[in-house]
C-alpha cells in the first residue's frame, strides 16, 4: 500500500510554499507600487508567520511520519528555512536599535519640518519632534549622534550640502532654501518603497565655521532598525568626501 504523507507534513508543505511565495510577492509588489508599502510588509510578515509553521510541522512529520512524510516535510522546511534564515539576517542588521522613528542631531533644538508638512500625503501626521523620551533612548542606543562641522562659511557650506543633497537618487528635495540655509526632502527606500522625510540646517558655529544638523523621522512603524541614523551618518560621510 502506499505511504500517503500525514495531514503534519502535508501543512509544512504548503505553509513552506507558501511562505516563499509571499517572502517574494510581499518585497516585490511593494517595490514595484503594485501594493502600499505596509501591505508588503505585511505580505511579507504573513510569510514568515507561515514559515515558522512549516518548520514546527515540518520537524514533527519528520519525527513520526514515514517515507512520504519525511520528503513532504523536506520539500516544506527546506524554504521555510531559507525565508527565515533571510529575515533574521536582515533583522540582524539592525539589531539593538531602539523603537524610535525620528532621529536628529540636535535633541535640544532639532530641525523643524515646515514645507513637509504641507504635502497631502503628511496631512494630520504630527511631525513636531517627540521630545526626550526619544533622546534618551537615541543617546542610549546610538550614542551621540553629533552634527557635521565645516570649516567653511555657513553659506559655502550650504552649497557643498546642497550639491552632496542632489546627489543622492533616492532623494526627492522639496524645499532648498539659501536663505534660511536649510533643505527638506523625502527619501524613498529601495525594496519596500517606504518614504521617510528629513530636514537638514546648516547653522554658523559662532566662530566663522558651519555646523550641519540633519533629522530623519519614517513615516510608518514604531521603530525603523537604525534606517534614520544610517541616512544622517552616511549623508554627512557624503559630504564629508568619505
Amino acid at each position: 500500500m502506499k505511504d500517503n504523507p500525514s495531514l503534519t507534513a502535508r501543512i509544512a508543505l504548503w505553509c513552506g510554499a507558501f511562505a516563499f511565495v509571499a517572502a517574494i510577492v510581499g518585497p516585490l509588489f511593494a517595490h514595484f507600487e503594485i501594493v502600499s508599502p505596509m501591505i508588503g510588509f505585511g505580505i511579507l510578515a504573513l510569510g514568515l508567520l507561515d514559515a515558522l509553521i512549516a518548520l514546527i510541522c515540518g520537524i514533527i512529520a519528520l519525527a513520526r511520519g514515514g517515507e512520504a512524510s519525511r520528503g513532504a516535510a523536506f520539500g516544506g522546511l527546506i524554504p521555510a528555512v531559507l525565508v527565515l534564515s533571510a529575515v533574521v539576517f536582515s533583522a540582524s542588521r539592525g539589531g539593538g536599535a531602539p523603537r524610535i522613528n525620528d532621529i536628529t542631531t540636535d535633541t535640544a533644538n532639532p530641525p523643524q519640518f515646515t514645507q513637509l508638512p504641507r504635502l497631502e500625503e503628511n496631512q494630520g501626521r504630527d511631525m513636531s519632534y517627540p521630545g526626550e523620551s526619544f533622546a534618551q533612548q537615541q543617546r542610549e542606543g546610538y550614542g551621540e549622534i553629533a552634527p557635521l562641522k565645516m570649516s567653511m562659511d555657513p553659506a559655502e557650506a550650504f552649497a557643498k550640502v546642497y550639491d552632496s543633497a542632489q546627489q543622492v537618487e533616492s532623494w526627492e528635495i522639496v524645499l532648498a532654501d539659501p536663505g534660511q540655509r536649510k533643505i527638506e526632502g523625502i527619501d524613498t527606500t529601495w525594496l519596500f518603497r517606504f518614504k521617510d522625510d528629513f530636514v537638514i540646517e546648516v547653522r554658523d558655529d559662532g566662530s566663522g565655521g558651519a555646523l550641519v544638523h540633519m533629522r530623519s523621522k519614517s513615516r510608518d512603524g514604531k521603530g525603523d532598525i537604525g534606517a534614520n541614523a544610517a541616512r544622517i551618518r552616511g549623508f554627512f560621510e557624503r559630504v564629508s568626501g568619505g
